[in-house]
């Protein structure tokens, strides 16, 4: 199943953060499809100096994403994952209505 994943986490923890992703590269039943980077304020509220990344990511498990991103909570981030429902751009309406039914 596919996730948007965010991590935002304190600049001075950027060196903690790089390990930890350094380590999590080759875990099985994760594919990170893309990465972004926000160097901004992401969202209204947020402490100066803060980072975050948004990365598309399937995993295969539970525990594949569970491998993941609790290395990262205890390396000092704050990581959601949200699910990704995929509709084709064609066909939209009838894609919807399968789910809502």
């Amino acid at each position: 199943m596919k996730f948007l994943v965010f991590a935002m986490f304190d600049v001075a923890k950027a060196a903690e953060m790089a390990q930890a992703n350094d380590k999590l590269a080759n875990v099985p039943g994760r594919k990170v499809l893309s990465t972004y980077s926000c160097m901004g304020l992401a969202f209204p509220g947020v402490p100066p100096n803060t980072l975050m990344t948004i990365s598309v990511v399937e995993y295969e498990t539970s525990e594949a994403m569970a491998a993941v991103l609790y290395p990262l909570e205890v390396a000092g981030a704050t990581v959601w994952a949200v699910p990704v429902l995929e509709m084709p751009v064609a066909g939209h309406a009838a894609t919807e209505k399968k789910y809502r039914n």
